[in-house]
């Protein structure tokens, strides 16, 4: 009898260790879905306010594990390169990025895909700033004058006003008084300007009408006297890694949720200044690649 219990239990310990080395699954209407214990990580590159930012993609997080069913957490990155990295050793599963950081990390992950972006990121600009003192309403003005850009990987404070300098016969690299300055966010870009420690400078349009509207700027002080033409920026790019990690369907599962999002998600609008997201792809971000290969940004 002792023996048959001990056979009995050892059975039961076998199937119940065997059980525990597999994924939870449940069954709805006949379809078995498969759950995970793993945190779906987003990330957002660092070019503006570090409270706001931690704010809204907070909220982000949150909207997302309501809709989708996931345990979403937002993993702050001390900068543009740092999100970049960890989108490809795939920590991070998805990621807000700039033009150009999406670029950077799709060609570490090729598989990556750019999905949702704002109706604004199909029609982005820079705005060129100065102290509202000095003799400039043309690029070609900022010859001889101290210049501070945004972050050296950002599409809207860098990458794309170098390239619209460089259209107007402006190297940033020797026409400015000294090299140009990278000031490492757009809040700080303007700033500087105001305090005078750069004549003029370069930056995100939306921040640059944000923080006029809550008035964080002075534009007694400062003003915009260029702005440029249309191109493509900012989007969520999703990690090729999801998949595998999550579960069949997450992808669409995930946009779906973005999509979803309106005016009603205040924090989420406050912080990306829209009540609406729309789909993107890859294709989308071809002219920023060709650019940052002609100015060697990007090999």
């Amino acid at each position: 009898m002792k023996k048959w219990l001990s056979a009995l239990i050892l059975v039961m310990i076998v199937f119940s260790l065997a059980a525990c080395g597999q994924s939870d699954e449940k069954t709805t209407e006949g379809k078995k879905e498969t759950t995970t214990n793993e945190v779906f990580k987003i990330g957002a590159i660092p070019d503006q306010n570090a409270a706001d930012l931690d704010k809204g993609m907070t909220a982000v997080a949150k909207y997302l594990s309501e809709k989708t069913g996931l345990k979403v957490e937002f993993v702050p990155s001390v900068d543009y390169a740092a999100l970049v990295t960890g989108f490809q050793r795939g920590e991070i599963h998805m990621a807000w990025f700039g033009g150009l950081t999406s670029v950077q990390a799709r060609n570490l992950v090729p598989e990556a895909e750019s999905i949702v972006q704002r109706p604004r990121d199909a029609q982005f600009h820079s705005v060129f700033i100065t102290q509202s003192s000095e003799n400039i309403s043309k690029l070609k003005d900022l010859k001889g004058k101290s210049f501070t850009f945004g972050s050296e990987s950002s599409t809207s404070g860098h990458l794309m006003p170098r390239y619209f300098l460089s259209e107007a016969g402006i190297d940033a690299n020797t026409d400015f008084d000294g090299k140009p300055n990278f000031s490492g966010s757009h809040d700080t870009t303007y700033k500087l300007v105001e305090s005078g420690a750069f004549k003029a400078g370069a930056l995100n349009e939306a921040v640059w009408e944000a923080a006029v509207k809550e008035g964080k700027v002075d534009t007694n002080k400062v003003k915009v006297f260029y702005t440029t033409p249309a191109y493509y920026d900012y989007n969520w790019t999703i990690n090729s890694n999801v998949e595998d990690v999550f579960g069949k369907g997450t992808e669409q599962k995930v946009k779906e949720a973005l999509l979803s999002i309106t005016g009603d998600q205040k924090e989420i609008a406050d912080l990306f200044q829209t009540d609406s997201f729309i789909e993107t792809n890859n294709d989308n971000y071809k002219k920023i690649e060709k650019v940052a290969k002609e100015l060697e940004i990007i090999k």
